[in-house]
């Protein structure tokens, strides 16, 4: 049964940093898109940052509210990926859900259980 599980959400001011971590178990990962989103109160989950691969290998994407601040890296070896946040903003606060997509004949996708993170004006 394949399992994402984050963590490194937190409380953090204005302008801050904080390191959120996914580790799959289950199933090893490689040659598939990981990465971030997040659901803020009110709104509808969206995108955040993945590691995209392809036969050249892993390009990374961002939105552009997070372009220049968040910096996202995987490790095939421990099956994880990490998103580093910096610059943090109020309107970054979120439930932060790691996704693991896998491009198939039937795409799958899997989901962590979400990490909060809470950032003070």
């Amino acid at each position: 049964q394949v399992q994402l599980v984050e963590s490194g959400g937190g409380l953090v001011q204005a302008g801050g940093s904080l390191r959120l971590s996914c580790a799959a178990s289950g199933r090893t990962f490689t040659n598939v898109d990981m990465g971030w989103y997040r659901q803020a109160p009110g709104k509808e989950r969206e995108f955040v940052a993945m590691t995209r691969w392809s036969w050249r290998g892993y390009n990374s994407d961002y939105a552009d509210s997070v372009k220049d601040r968040f910096t996202i890296s995987k490790d095939n070896a421990r099956n994880a990926v990490y998103l580093e946040m910096n610059s943090l903003k109020p309107e970054d606060t979120a439930i932060y859900y790691c996704n693991v997509h896998v491009a198939c004949a039937v795409p799958l996708d899997y989901w962590g259980q979400g990490t909060q993170v809470t950032v003070s004006s």
